[in-house]
């Protein structure tokens, strides 16, 4: 049993799972690789994030009278998690509450991820069990990193993302890392949003009225991409506007504190509140084209 990587194979379909936050590193269908390889513009492949998506203010976690440190996107996709399972098509790894965990986030959990391969597909499932005697207020994220382009020498404005739905909420953007209070208007066209450098120029794209369960990463010729989600129900689209080769699409349970919030993280908007005893589960699918 490897104790740091674990390749699944099916079929067309090849995936590496790094032991150290329970990262999926590489993604392969017919041989082409789809996952971006944590260049120099962004060091990570596809963080998990947990127990928040984006910031807190001042990067800190206020509980019962007590401040605690919790960086951006938490820390899950710094810890080890430790394998389960290690089969040919599946696997399981499970991060659970510890001393380290609780000096930054003061609850009992249990954080299992599972890995599954098909064909033309690869399934994420993450089951969050409260552990503890009180309600556990969370957030949990997918960041998977495409290459962009998929096709290489393809301009990248040849790309779009097609929901499934039309999407005409409007959209939110941050600042300074946080929820900017005023929503804009959305870039999405019906149900489709061109891509370009430019979209990124005021940072991520995010979706918190989504009506889509699905979304198409395609151009009109090369690799394509689906992916989908259930129990998510917010949705980011980021890259840097700096010539960075990767587009992550990111179904999320949550988001950054809104700039104005300011309170105890119990009442942070966005959280599930999962009873003691109880547990959430949540998955995604990326299926190639």
């Amino acid at each position: 049993m490897s104790m740091d990587k674990h390749t699944l194979r099916s079929g067309a379909t090849e995936a590496t799972i790094k032991a150290d936050g329970a990262e999926l590193c590489s993604l392969r269908n017919e041989g082409i690789e789809l996952l971006w390889q944590a260049g120099p513009a962004w060091p990570r492949h596809s963080p998990l994030l947990f127990p928040i998506v984006g910031r807190l203010n001042n990067d800190q976690l206020r509980h019962r009278g007590k401040t605690y440190p919790m960086t951006q996107h938490g820390f899950a996709r710094d810890h080890r998690f430790e394998w389960v399972e290690q089969g040919a098509t599946s696997c399981k790894l499970v991060l659970v509450d510890s001393e380290a965990t609780r000096a930054r986030y003061p609850f009992a959990f249990r954080l299992e991820v599972t890995y599954s391969v098909e064909n033309a597909g690869l399934k994420l499932a993450f089951d969050i069990t409260n552990t503890g005697n009180e309600t556990l207020p969370a957030s949990i994220g997918a960041h998977p990193a495409f290459n962009w382009p998929l096709l290489p020498g393809l301009e990248k404005e040849a790309y779009a993302l097609t929901f499934s739905d039309e999407e005409p909420a409007p959209i939110r953007r941050l600042a300074g890392g946080l929820m900017r209070a005023k929503a804009e208007p959305s870039p999405v066209r019906g149900n489709s949003l061109p891509l370009s450098e430019r979209l990124f120029e005021d940072d991520a794209v995010i979706i918190d009225q989504l009506a889509s369960g699905s979304v198409r990463y395609a151009a009109d010729r090369g690799p394509s991409i689906e992916m989908s989600w259930e129990g998510f129900s917010e949705l980011g689209v980021w890259s840097k506007p700096d010539g960075a080769a990767f587009l992550c699409i990111e179904p999320w349970h949550g988001f950054a504190s809104p700039s104005e919030f300011d309170g105890e993280f119990t009442g942070k908007p966005g959280l599930m509140q999962i009873a003691p005893g109880e547990k959430r589960s949540l998955c995604y699918r990326i299926r190639a084209g």
